[in-house]
């Protein structure tokens, strides 16, 4: 059977999706067919509808499969509504926002399947079931609408590219939601190597000007209520009724399976000029640390990034990444309030643990990159300052910060909820958490987020020691004071203005952040100078 995989990333950075690459080669091992396209701007122009339909008709899938996170649910509904009158194939969606809203996926009608959770082999078992004409209905980790009189098995017609066919009476019939338990979580080890070819990966390599993403491990030891890994967590151990470390959540690919996807990365792709580790925690075994360490640097002499936790950091760990040749180390900050990251975001670390933490990746010669949050439930003006100040103070090698967006299932959303902050109408419209919150906290403090989230830096750099402190100091002063229609004139020249003032720092040899590389990244001058 062959396969077409959809992933809607519109209006979003471009992104690698781990979980598809293994399937398609897990399918591709088992003698299946499989194509793959991501719909993003990064790559090409989003298709128009004809367009859409007429490269599903040129594919000749038996199933169409889309991968959806929750900012993509709008526009996925969008596509499928598309497809669904031209093709009697079954439509199957999978990705987190399944796994959070499955009885909203399969009400809508658009999809006859949904999959929760990692579903390599849940997956496979459904294709080489749909391939022998048998019932898919106990498959795991598989969710769907059975009809009366219907055992829930869809007959797939990749030939029917005209007229809704017998899937329509099937999804205009009575019918109810029938959700299967998740099955175990896949062993790593046990995975083939990931499909690059469907993938288009020289492309994606060329889009994303030589990062290359990789991940040498699944799961995060933590319980952060905006993150989906408590949700994860929680599914796996209702459905198999076990304990957290009887599922085995936390998982490794062996170094030595790492290191030799990244031989045959180098070898058969041009251009990659760093290696970007996705891992939700690459620093939480430090002797694996260690080991990769000292395999890394006999094959690849390219930089390359991890994600690191501050309470699983320190000088050790941060020499051997440095010897190894990592060039950034990225933290989840989010909030620079010590109370919001207690109450409302569960993460319990402190202030002076944060600056320890960037200092280390400093002392050693490494950049380091924190992710921040603004608008937070119950969070009030001095606690987005407090995430400003603590920037100013701390001096990271560049921010990336967007606005808080309360995915469904997870616990801040339900904090979200519970506190009336939610804009339900906005919420479904956006695609991107960059460009606006969903919350709604009362005009003057939407006022203050829509400054603050579109010129962060200028704050930063007030409210730091750096030499250009009083020069923003006045500018961030003069923001603050503008009402709305000022601010709607002077609003659409502030990247502009970020660049002009940037070069004047430049050329007078004065350290501050700026806008760089996208629109929601403040970089340190002494980082980006240096890189030319």
């Amino acid at each position: 059977m062959k396969v077409l995989f959809i992933y809607p990333s519109a209006d979003s950075q471009l992104g690698f999706n781990y979980g598809v690459a293994h399937m398609a080669a897990i399918l591709k091992r088992a003698g299946h067919e499989v194509a793959f396209w991501q719909l993003c701007e990064d790559i090409e122009p989003l298709p128009t509808e004809t367009q859409f339909v007429e490269r599903i008709v040129r594919e000749r899938p038996d199933v169409l499969a889309f991968s959806v996170v929750t900012n993509q649910w709008a526009y996925t509904q969008r596509l499928a509504s598309w497809a669904r009158p031209h093709f009697s194939i079954p439509f199957v969606i999978g990705g987190v926002h399944a796994l959070v809203s499955i009885e909203e996926v399969l009400k809508t009608g658009l999809f006859d399947y949904a999959f929760r959770g990692e579903c390599e082999n849940a997956f496979l078992e459904f294709i080489d079931r749909m391939q022998h004409g048998e019932s898919v209905r106990t498959v795991p980790n598989l969710a769907y609408l059975e009809t009366s009189g219907n055992c829930g098995l869809r007959i797939p017609d990749c030939g029917a590219a005209h007229g809704a066919g017998p899937q329509s009476e099937i999804r205009n019939s009575k019918s109810e939601i029938r959700i299967n338990p998740v099955g175990p979580l896949p062993e790593l080890t046990r995975l083939p190597l990931k499909d690059y070819e469907s993938m288009d990966f020289q492309r994606m390599i060329d889009a994303k000007d030589g990062w290359v993403g990789l991940m040498a491990s699944r799961g995060c030891p933590f319980s952060c209520t905006y993150c989906f890994n408590h949700v994860m967590v929680e599914t796996y151990k209702q459905d198999l009724q076990c304990s957290f470390k009887e599922l085995n959540y936390i998982r490794r690919f062996t170094v030595e399976q790492v290191i030799e996807e990244i031989r045959y990365l180098l070898g058969h792709y041009r251009n990659i000029r760093t290696f970007i580790f996705d891992d939700d925690l690459f620093t939480f075994d430090k002797a694996y640390v260690k080991e990769f360490c000292r395999a890394y640097r006999k094959v690849a002499e390219i930089p390359f990034v991890v994600n690191a936790h501050v309470g699983f950091f320190d000088d050790e760990c941060a020499a051997d990444l440095a010897r190894a040749g990592c060039k950034i180390v990225k933290f989840g900050v989010e909030s620079g309030s010590e109370k919001v990251r207690r109450t409302i975001l569960n993460r319990h670390m402190s202030n002076e643990s944060i600056v320890e933490a960037i200092a280390a990746v400093a002392r050693h010669g490494m950049h380091s990159s924190v992710f921040i949050i603004i608008g937070f439930p119950h969070e009030g003006r001095e606690d987005v300052f407090d995430t400003i100040r603590l920037l100013g103070r701390a001096r990271p090698g560049r921010f990336r910060w967007t606005y808080f967006f309360p995915f469904p299932g997870t616990k801040s959303h339900q904090i979200s909820v519970q506190g009336g902050f939610i804009d339900f109408d906005r919420m479904q419209q956006l695609q991107n958490f960059t460009d606006q919150s969903c919350l709604e906290f009362g005009a003057e403090h939407n006022f203050l987020l829509k400054k603050v989230g579109r010129i962060m830096p200028w704050f930063v750099n007030a409210f730091s020691d750096l030499p250009v402190a009083d020069f923003y100091r006045n500018k961030v002063d003069e923001l603050l004071a503008m009402d709305e229609s000022e601010w709607e004139r002077a609003s659409p020249a502030l990247l502009d203005e970020d660049k002009a003032y940037s070069q004047r720092h430049s050329e007078q040899g004065l350290s501050h952040y700026a806008v760089k590389y996208n629109r929601f990244m403040g970089v340190i001058s002494d980082y980006f100078l240096n890189e030319r």
